[in-house]
């Protein structure tokens, strides 16, 4: 009797001690409450009753479909893995930056290069997408390059504050180690100051709202572009900003979509800004359920045509939000597998990097169908028949 209650409270003691490192810096990670961000927010646009607000009608989650979302999770979670392991390409990070080049770290990080300027969007180093150390999704490939190897920054773009585009530990690495400034949509800068980012570097903008950074070279536009998403980083939605960003220099233009459902606001960036040299549109974790705020790849070829005034053969389609975390219920290569079939009918340039890979736009991108390989290489010899 004494051993089994001496073991039963050794497992108890031991499962209290996981309970307190799962929730260990928990506050801090939740980021500012809605008091302390709507002093900024009101006004803005879209802002109405302490929250805001998509311009078209969206919904998170179909309410006819939320009752399907334990089955899709206990019979489809595991499709969102990649079968063999996801090859990384060690960043190569010339001294100087390009005129046009990006590279991608994985998910929506990625470091973008415009007329020798920059910018560094939804940066996460961390291994997980949660408050939490211990809980919530896990990296599916290891970070391709250590965020203190990084070269000088112009500016980090952050779209929204989501785990996986609002990392807590990347942006305290960010502020020890770059002077850059972190360029926002409304009511995420009171994340920051919570979490000790200095006033000076950090600059909020609303939907339309333009930051110009100076340099020889006649400046970059960096410009607060409409989104159809939804925010939050507790129970609570909607008290910070969604964006998407034009990122504009005297020669070269580049969007960054960030996490978006398709809108209408693609066309009026393209107007406003466009036509983009390159655009960077999230391809993955999305859902029937979720259509308003996530886009599919087809509709993220329909949105770089937007982006370039209606020419679909415009510039260059780089995928972003996929590979990288186990966020929805399709199989893990089906969103490169579908944006290159419709980009192919629509002829859309497109190129899809490995981690870690730096494309420079002066020379030709070639599609690498690399995704295949990490498929083949997991599959077991009975399903190979």
């Amino acid at each position: 009797m004494k051993i089994r209650t001496a073991a039963a409270l050794g497992a108890a003691a031991a499962g209290l001690t996981w309970v307190a490192r799962a929730a260990w810096g928990l506050p801090s990670a939740l980021g500012a409450g809605a008091t302390a961000i709507q002093p900024i927010a009101t006004g803005a646009i879209g802002y109405r009753d302490r929250r805001f607000h998509n311009t078209e009608p969206s919904s998170a989650i179909d309410p006819q479909d939320g009752g399907s979302l334990l089955v899709s999770a206990l019979s489809s979670r595991a499709a969102g893995r990649p079968r063999g392991r996801v090859p990384l390409v060690e960043p190569e990070l010339p001294r100087d930056a390009a005129e046009l080049a990006v590279t991608w770290f994985g998910h929506a990080t990625a470091l973008v290069e415009v007329d020798g300027y920059r910018v560094l969007a939804d940066p996460v180093w961390s291994n997980r997408v949660s408050p939490s150390e211990l809980v919530g999704p896990a990296r599916l490939h290891p970070v391709p390059g250590a965020l203190d190897a990084l070269p000088a920054l112009d500016a980090v773009l952050i779209s929204h504050d989501h785990y996986d585009h609002l990392d807590k530990p990347t942006v305290l690495g960010l502020v020890r180690t770059q002077v850059a400034p972190f360029v926002v949509p409304l009511g995420i800068g009171a994340h920051l100051r919570r979490w000790g980012v200095p006033e000076h570097r950090i600059v909020e903008l609303d939907w339309g709202g333009e930051v110009t950074l100076p340099g020889a070279a006649g400046g970059l536009t960096l410009t607060c572009s409409e989104a159809r998403h939804f925010s939050g980083r507790g129970l609570v939605r909607n008290t910070t900003l969604w964006a998407s960003w034009s990122i504009v220099g005297p020669s070269r233009r580049v969007y960054f979509g960030g996490d978006t459902g398709y809108t209408a606001a693609f066309a009026q960036a393209g107007a406003a800004t466009g036509p983009f040299d390159l655009t960077l549109l999230p391809v993955g974790a999305y859902d029937v359920r979720w259509r308003d705020i996530h886009m599919n790849p087809e509709e993220a070829v329909h949105a770089h045509a937007d982006l370039n005034r209606g020419d679909a053969g415009h510039g260059l389609l780089v995928p972003i939000h996929w590979a990288t975390f186990n966020l929805a219920f399709h199989p893990w290569s089906e969103p490169v597998r579908r944006l290159v079939a419709a980009a192919e009918q629509a002829g859309t340039p497109i190129a899809i990097p490995r981690p870690g890979q730096r494309l420079d736009l002066a020379s030709p991108a070639v599609v690498d169908s690399w995704w295949e390989n990490v498929d083949r290489s997991g599959i077991r010899p009975e399903e190979q028949r």
